[in-house]
């Protein structure tokens, strides 16, 4: 099977993370994100090191060269999302972590100043109103090693969207398509997971969110960086969005380390 590959990785410097006028949106690559609102910076699910399949991908930043952030937040707790070695070695230069209740106890098993939180629940980081949105991807349950350690719940896994003074930005994360999805606000950009694979979103119901909201800007997400050509969750391909979204201009195929800037 042969991937699509995301372009070539553009490397985040110091600037990124200085005061601005408005706000600034980085994949990290994978599912992880960076944001810049106003000099307040965070980053989603950053995996930028020591992930157990092989890259297709440098990484656009390193956890050493990372002067500061303002918070990180999880949605749930697959590796290629909560990155225990990447949240260490972060530690030392970021305020806190956030995510579902359950994220919270993990993080404080790594001694990780952590905050828990309920789905639809709405916290603030500097100039940032950011609210847990619902998501569906309990398939630990299917298999019986995980379910040994745990049963795991609905509420252990979300998404986030983020109100700026620009606009507002939607990860919708790792999950299935609901019904709550597709009655949300316009957001003004989604971060767009378009992998077709059964606990993610999927090729078609991915195409029906984005045709919901036919006037947001989509920056494409998990596809194109790991190398795993038999693994649908990260094997997403541009081309197969052709022809099927409504306002195809709006589609944004960034590299890892690009900037996508917000600005009213």
């Amino acid at each position: 099977m042969k991937q699509a590959i995301a372009p070539k990785t553009i490397s985040i410097r110091h600037q990124a993370f200085q005061p601005i006028s408005h706000t600034d949106i980085y994949w990290l690559s994978g599912a992880g994100m960076m944001i810049n609102s106003h000099g307040t910076v965070i980053m989603i699910d950053p995996l930028l090191e020591g992930f157990d399949l092989p890259l297709l991908v440098d990484m656009p930043i390193i956890p050493q060269d990372v002067p500061h952030l303002d918070g990180v937040l999880i949605t749930h707790c697959d590796n290629d999302h909560f990155s225990r070695m990447t949240c260490l070695d972060l530690s030392a230069v970021t305020s806190a972590y956030h995510g579902p209740h359950y994220l919270a106890q993990l993080f404080a098993e790594e001694k990780l100043p952590g905050h828990g939180y309920d789905i639809g629940q709405q916290f603030e980081i500097g100039p940032m109103k950011i609210t847990l949105t619902p998501a569906d991807h309990v398939w630990q349950n299917e298999k019986e090693k995980y379910r040994q350690i745990r049963e795991y719940r609905f509420e252990d896994y979300c998404g986030y969207w983020i109100d700026t003074p620009e606009g507002s930005i939607w990860l919708v994360g790792d999950s299935r398509l609901l019904d709550e999805h597709l009655q949300m606000p316009e957001p003004d950009v989604m971060l767009f997971d378009f992998s077709d694979n059964s606990w993610h979103i999927g090729l078609d119901n991915a195409i029906k969110l984005a045709n919901t909201y036919p006037h947001t800007d989509l920056i494409l997400i998990h596809w194109g960086t790991v190398d795993a050509p038999d693994m649908d969750a990260f094997n997403g391909n541009p081309k197969s969005l052709e022809g099927r979204i409504i306002n195809p201009e709006r589609i944004h195929i960034v590299a890892p380390g690009e900037v996508f800037s917000l600005k009213r």
